[in-house]
């Protein structure tokens, strides 16, 4: 009786065991990255400018090719440029991977190398990357909620954001 006692204790702890297992499991797989294509960035495309603080903040975003999207940054102010900053964005393993690294005026590098982001949240016109290496960002996201505006969600340490609005602008 003792024995049969022990062997459904040591039943039950089993099953607990491997229901515990399976609800980390699922805890793990929410925090997943999403799938996605590069393509679904294709709204980003484009020359976009706007204001931060007395400078002027500008984005140009090339056509997705080849599984990437990329951007050159430029900050200028007082007729001088402080500031220039290279985003990558690519496909990998089924998802995306942000790369963004800024240089000083004589391309002197701001940070020994670039911050890595991997996707948290991606919709028809909106994505977000959370950090996964040291740099300035916790999160770093753009919106597009119309035609004419682009808008910069940047997540800092703090847990506060900064949202910077750009407006389309040709080059041409």
């Amino acid at each position: 009786m003792k024995g049969e006692f022990m062997q459904r204790v040591t039943i039950k702890k089993s099953i607990l065991m491997v229901v515990s297992f399976c609800a980390a499991l699922g805890a793990l797989t929410v925090h997943a990255q999403p799938n996605a294509s590069i393509d679904q960035l294709s709204w980003m495309t484009g020359n976009w400018a706007g204001q931060l603080g007395p400078n002027q903040l500008e984005e140009n975003w090339i056509a997705t090719e080849g599984g990437s999207i990329a951007a050159m940054v430029r900050m200028t102010g007082g007729g001088s440029t402080s500031m220039f900053e290279m985003i990558t964005i690519e496909e990998s393993n089924g998802t995306l991977v942000l790369h963004i690294q800024q240089w000083d005026p004589g391309f002197e590098p701001r940070t020994d190398a670039a911050q890595e982001m991997i996707l948290e949240e991606i919709t028809a016109n909106s994505v977000k990357f959370r950090a996964v290496s040291e740099g300035g960002m916790a999160t770093l996201g753009y919106s597009h909620p119309d035609a004419e505006s682009f808008i910069i969600h940047v997540g800092r340490p703090d847990g506060s954001t900064l949202d910077i609005p750009l407006a389309k602008r040709s080059i041409w």
